[in-house]
């Protein structure tokens, strides 16, 4: 995954609603119906979260009748969460190599 990747997810979750979501989704495939009812916002509200949500691609969707069905694509986010994971501290990397503190000073 690119640093332009991570940041584009990273844009998209920062927005309150769409962690919503994503913590919604996390639970299993979700109608926007449900979605609807659980975040309390208009059908257009909804329809833009979800678009960003799946530009970067973290939501995978398909429409079955008037609704949307909504997933996490774990492919994706894996990927993401395996980067942000190897994001340490230095302290953290220098206590893993028993070099003491931060930036190799003790």
């Amino acid at each position: 995954m690119t640093r332009e990747e991570v940041a584009i997810i990273c844009k998209a979750m920062s927005d309150t609603n769409r962690l919503r979501i994503i913590e919604i989704l996390t639970q299993g495939e979700k109608c926007g119906c449900h979605l609807l009812e659980e975040l309390q916002v208009t059908q257009p509200t909804l329809s833009h979260h979800m678009k960003v949500l799946s530009d970067c691609g973290l939501v995978s969707s398909y429409k079955d009748g008037r609704w949307q069905h909504y997933s996490i694509n774990c492919e994706k986010f894996k990927e993401y969460k395996a980067y942000i994971a190897a994001i340490t501290c230095c302290s953290d990397v220098l206590k893993d190599n028993d070099l003491g503190s931060c930036c190799g000073t003790k």
